[in-house]
């Protein structure tokens, strides 16, 4: 057993050592050499490319931006929609029991789970200016056949279909990112595309009071089901859109220049060391990601994260027990979530600017625990309410900061952090399966067994994080030693592990 144990922890040295050798051979890499790798930058001066770069951010920032924002804002809306239509009236319309409910809402992360790994992995290497609005046209018909639903199976199984086709959406957009911007930008940028999750719990509320209070009975519909038609035909205008505004990768999108092109290239090399994100096998960044510890680190983050998160999906019932009437329950969800947002981007600015990530996750979600334990110790409305702002503002925050720390982390090749934003988010959506389980109606008003699975994740985050910290902090300490650098060395340092 102990020379088992050995051997284990043996090959795990072996690998760390060789992971740093190779990151060292590249960390010296200057920006000089790498402009000379590209016949369109190779003469240009410092202020050429200066003038350059902010070129590309611009037409990118004002391209990418916002269809990958609104395209979330449409994957979230489809998941929380089923809160406000079960509120309206779908849960008994279907006849269905709290456990069929839940077993309808965990069969969506089902679908989720299957599809998060190959659909990442083969976005690695398609276009993404492709896959992606396919995948959102093939979710969108399935929120328009919602409708359709008679009885919690055929509840289930339109959640499982549509759960399948938003599987890659979500991390396939956190690597779009983190292959079009920089470790300094990135954090920023993941921000405001996060816009589209706060967008859409503000929007959904304001959906709700119109839609749900007003359309019950149009041409012999139900209002939910009026719900699931309009946010299914606004997706698919949207996904239509996503075909003409999205780029591919750096190197093949049609709408750049080769100049610029190149300069996207060069900018993500400078970024990651020298690295060009492109190279590498599927199965070989598979095998990668598997074996770096970092990987299992942000799965117990991820999935930590998404714990605490599981409020999200009764929100309106955990609303509901502040005995406002239906309007303002809807209505009331929109300023947490506006708050929340702006919490996410001062400290993503922060995050990005100082290349700090470890306490900016850690601070807030304390602050979440602290809200949390508001919202399970206490009836007064003020108090519960303020709970519900710090607990929503840290865990969003968090989950910001957690994709852009684990793409800054592991930077290359592309399909190694495809892998692990992939094995990352699916095992984070394990947590779908049994959360809903921990919100019956027989917990109203306090929801204390969802409480304490919301500070069982914030605990779990914190420590997760540390242990990131802990373990980037030991591999720069190699590269110094590796490389003879110290503080009196009056040598530059090169790329280091961000923590």
């Amino acid at each position: 057993m102990s020379d088992r144990l050995s051997t284990s922890s043996k090959k795990m040295a072996d690998t760390e050592f060789k992971e740093v050798v190779a990151v060292a051979e590249h960390v010296n890499i200057t920006p000089q050499q790498i402009q000379s790798r590209f016949e369109t930058l190779k003469d240009l001066t410092e202020e050429q490319m200066d003038a350059l770069n902010k070129r590309v951010v611009k037409r990118l920032d004002w391209r990418l931006m916002p269809i990958i924002t609104l395209m979330f804002l449409m994957n979230y809306l489809d998941r929380i929609n089923v809160s406000n239509a079960r509120l309206a009236g779908l849960q008994e319309d279907l006849h269905m029991t709290d456990t069929i409910w839940n077993t309808g809402i965990s069969t969506f992360y089902v679908g989720y789970l299957i599809g998060q790994l190959p659909g990442n992995m083969w976005l690695a290497k398609a276009d993404p200016r492709w896959f992606l609005p396919t995948m959102m046209l093939m979710w969108s018909v399935g929120t328009i056949c919602m409708p359709a639903m008679t009885n919690g199976a055929g509840f289930a199984v339109c959640r499982f279909f549509i759960g399948l086709s938003e599987a890659p959406f979500f991390p396939g957009i956190t690597l779009m990112t983190s292959s079009w911007y920089t470790k300094e930008e990135n954090p920023m940028r993941m921000a405001v595309w996060h816009a589209g999750n706060t967008m859409s719990n503000i929007l959904s509320g304001f959906l709700a009071a119109g839609i749900l209070e007003n359309m019950d009975e149009i041409l012999g519909l139900h209002a939910w089901q009026w719900f699931f038609i309009i946010e299914g035909v606004a997706s698919i205008i949207v996904a239509c859109a996503a075909y003409w505004l999205l780029p591919s990768w750096p190197h093949n999108t049609s709408w750049l220049t080769q100049e610029e092109s190149e300069m996207a290239q060069y900018r993500t090399q400078v970024s990651n060391g020298g690295h060009d994100e492109g190279v590498g096998g599927t199965w070989d960044g598979l095998k990668e990601a598997a074996r770096d510890p970092f990987t299992w680190y942000f799965c117990i983050m991820h999935f930590a994260l998404i714990t605490a998160q599981s409020f999200k999906d009764f929100l309106p019932s955990i609303m509901k027990t502040f005995k406002f009437d239906s309007l303002t329950t809807y209505l009331v969800q929109a300023p947490p979530y506006a708050i929340s947002y702006a919490v996410a981007c001062a400290l993503a600015y922060t995050s990005g600017r100082f290349q700090e990530s470890c306490l900016h996750i850690i601070i807030p979600i304390l602050f979440s625990a602290v809200g949390c334990s508001m919202l399970i110790a206490t009836l007064n409305v003020g108090a519960r309410y303020f709970g519900l702002i710090l607990l929503i503002s840290g865990t969003y925050s968090g989950l910001n900061l957690q994709l852009s720390w684990e793409t800054t982390l592991v930077p290359a090749p592309r399909s190694k952090k495809a892998a692990l934003i992939a094995i990352a988010n699916c095992i984070s959506q394990v947590s779908h399966w049994f959360s809903p389980y921990f919100f019956p109606r027989s917990q109203e008003p306090y929801y204390r067994m969802g409480g304490g699975l919301i500070l069982f994740g914030c605990l779990a985050c914190v420590v997760s994080a540390w242990l990131i910290r802990l373990r980037a902090m030991r591999l720069n300490k190699k590269l110094d030693e590796a490389q003879g650098w110290s503080e009196h060395t009056g040598a530059e340092r090169g790329w280091r592990y961000v923590y």
